[in-house]
């Protein structure tokens, strides 16, 4: 990497916003895997009504606004409530900017006064059918988190490779003695998995000991679900029929 090693996107904040009110617990999301960590930074900013703190900005971004009811926003925002902090990004950008937005979400954390920090991430399910239930996973950098995470019932990573950014957050906050815990949800990366995401959001607030709505959530899920069931069977409904036995034998020869 070049002289911009470690070093952080601008974070810019919007003018209403009151730095003073920063602190407590850090969350974010970003489009990665099934959708699922930008799906519940997403719910988490609607259900609990977190107000704009600021938005990452940099020349090299794709220059786009995303339309929220009327409302143009940067797809890479923060947001603040009452002792929560929400980081997300609803584009995905390239790998080569993974190590970037890692330090970016740091500065945001340690500046902010955090105490704790949660990634939510997928992990692409080994069954890539629609289920009910899906396992989530967690690692997080120090002890206290890896208590939490037991004390919650959240089976732990014990070995393996978790990459991308939320990798380089957990390698970092062993590094730098940051309480950073991941949430992995088992997710379908063939579309935007809501559900793997209300898992999610579950574990989340067994482990913030903090109610979050989630019914809006579920209903999100069983929406997509049943657009993905019809198109599935849309699918098969045009699809053409596997040969028979003695299919080959009839098949002219073309000259």
């Amino acid at each position: 990497m070049s002289g911009e090693s470690n070093s952080a996107y601008p974070l810019v904040l919007h003018t209403d916003a009151d730095p003073s009110t920063l602190g407590g617990i850090a969350v974010c999301g970003f489009s990665t895997v099934g959708s699922v960590g930008v799906i519940a930074s997403s719910h988490l900013i609607r259900s609990l009504d977190l107000s704009p703190m600021g938005t990452v900005m940099h020349p090299k971004f794709p220059a786009i606004a995303l339309i929220h009811d009327s409302v143009p926003k940067h797809p890479v925002r923060v947001y603040q409530g009452d002792g929560l902090g929400v980081f997300t990004s609803e584009i995905q950008f390239p790998p080569e900017n993974d190590a970037y937005f890692g330090e970016t979400v740091l500065e945001w954390f340690t500046k902010g006064g955090f105490e704790k920090l949660y990634v939510v991430d997928g992990v692409i399910s080994n069954d890539l059918g629609i289920k009910e239930d899906s396992d989530l996973w967690g690692v997080s950098s120090n002890p206290l988190g890896r208590e939490a995470l037991d004390s919650a019932g959240i089976q732990r990573i014990q070995n393996g490779i978790v990459s991308g950014i939320t990798g380089y957050l957990i390698a970092e906050g062993e590094r730098r003695g940051l309480e950073i815990t991941a949430l992995l949800a088992e997710c379908n990366p063939m579309y935007p998995d809501a559900r793997a995401a209300l898992i999610a959001i579950d574990g989340l607030s067994d482990l913030m000991d903090m109610e979050i709505p989630v019914q809006e959530l579920l209903e999100d899920a069983k929406e997509i679900e049943q657009k993905v069931r019809e198109a599935f069977e849309r699918a098969q409904s045009t699809a053409l029929p596997a040969p028979g036995p003695d299919d080959e034998d009839d098949v002219p020869m073309m000259v």
